[in-house]
């Protein structure tokens, strides 16, 4: 699990088994950041569409930015404004497609 910066650069790496998803994993990836502060926003993919992951990173003070999955059962938590930032997400794109080269 690693988190970038908006440019593409990594700040926080976390390595653990294959078996536990990625939301789970948000927060401990998050107290190895290389950086002094926390981010004020994240952006992630659908996969990260969780309650309980949008209120445990509010309580750090980070905003969640990530489109609502399509089965969501519960009422929408954001509009389309924020998910303008989603756009630049290619940045980061860029960064693991390095490293799987």
């Amino acid at each position: 699990m690693e988190i970038t910066d908006a440019n593409g650069l990594p700040f926080a790496v976390w390595t653990t088994g294959a078996n536990r998803h990625e939301v789970t994993l948000v927060e401990a990836t998050l107290e190895f950041s290389h950086l002094d502060e926390q981010p004020k926003r994240l952006i992630a993919d659908r996969a990260y569409d969780s309650d309980k992951l949008r209120g445990d990173l509010e309580f750090l003070g980070i905003e969640l930015i990530v489109p609502h999955r399509r089965n969501r059962s519960k009422s929408k938590t954001q509009d389309g404004r924020k998910l303008r930032r989603y756009r630049k997400r290619w940045k980061v794109e860029r960064y693991f497609a390095w490293l799987h080269n």
